[in-house]
């Protein structure tokens, strides 16, 4: 087992107007690049060895400085990106559950596998994010290893790592810049 430092990327602007970003290549803010900073300090006692990002901007700056205070190199892997919201990427919540109506209430009733239109589910982030820690943890079994993604795409990850619904994925979004340690794989093998 190899332990995770997940990190969600640091504020955007989006986040703080409530904006659904999913892929949407957002920079980071002023408050993100220093909640970036202040991680990186936070980070040094865990002698990590690896920085693995997604590949949109946000993330990507984020790791960046991280990876510049600690002198790691970050490595991309795209299937780290946040999940695809398609036709909801850029409006807030309100706006999509008024001009959305159907596909809002349908990720109520089934969250695990609805999707907004032209997006992708939460059952496939979770596939896609699994396979990209799979293949991190085996680069790097003794670990430990940074790895800064997105909310939904990181609570896909605690979820399984804690053995939680995926369902229960809305929940568990961490916050911006903050860690949360798992063991990966799940089942210690």
């Amino acid at each position: 087992m190899t332990k995770l430092y997940l990190i969600r990327h640091g504020q955007t602007d989006w986040n703080v107007e409530g904006r659904y970003q999913g892929q949407t290549d957002q920079p980071l803010n002023a408050t993100g690049r220093a909640q970036a900073e202040m991680l990186a300090r936070q980070l040094v006692p865990a002698q990590l060895k690896a920085i693995y990002s997604s590949d949109l901007k946000r993330a990507l700056e984020t790791a960046q400085i991280v990876a510049a205070f600690l002198r790691l190199t970050v490595q991309l892997d795209p299937r780290l990106r946040e999940i695809s919201l398609g036709e909801w990427e850029g409006h807030v919540v309100s706006d999509i559950a008024e001009r959305y109506q159907a596909a809002w209430a349908n990720r109520a009733r089934n969250p695990l596998e609805a999707r907004a239109p032209g997006g992708e589910s939460i059952a496939e982030v979770a596939a896609r994010v699994a396979a990209a820690a799979g293949d991190i943890v085996a680069r790097h079994p003794a670990g430990p290893v940074l790895v800064v993604s997105h909310g939904l795409a990181l609570a896909a990850l605690i979820c399984q790592a804690r053995q939680r619904p995926l369902a229960e994925a809305y929940q568990a979004i961490p916050e911006n810049g903050r860690p949360e340690v798992i063991d990966w794989p799940p089942d210690g093998h």
